[in-house]
């Protein structure tokens, strides 16, 4: 009969087991799904911006808690996707632009209302 010797053993015992553990999930030991899910709203967020023809900078501004790096890649993939399959965007309700068009309609309204009466 032949016998093992103790640091032969524990060593093929060491192996055996982190063989074992290997294949498993242990929870906890994986990567934060929170951490995970704010890179990907900041992706969206940076995609929804160039969609809706906003610049960069007032991507970030208007998103200071979100990373910049997740939104600026979110922002190229759109743009990217959008060059791809030649999609304009859509301008915001809220950027200069549209306010002026809403206040130049409230004065011709009003003048509308002066002349019938």
């Amino acid at each position: 009969m032949r016998t093992i010797s103790l640091p032969r053993f524990r060593v093929f015992l060491a192996l055996a087991l982190l063989s074992l553990l290997g294949a498993c999930d242990i929870p906890g030991l994986g990567p934060d799904p929170r951490i995970a899910q704010r890179e990907e709203e900041a992706k969206a967020i940076g995609g929804a911006c160039r969609y809706a023809m906003r610049g960069i900078e007032d991507c970030y501004a208007n998103n200071p808690k979100s990373s910049k790096a997740a939104i600026f890649s979110g922002w190229k993939d759109m743009d990217g996707y959008m060059r791809d399959n030649k999609i304009e965007g859509i301008p915001a309700n809220g950027t200069a632009a549209g306010s002026d068009s809403e206040e130049a309609s409230a004065p011709a309204s009003d003048a509308g209302a002066a002349a019938k009466k």
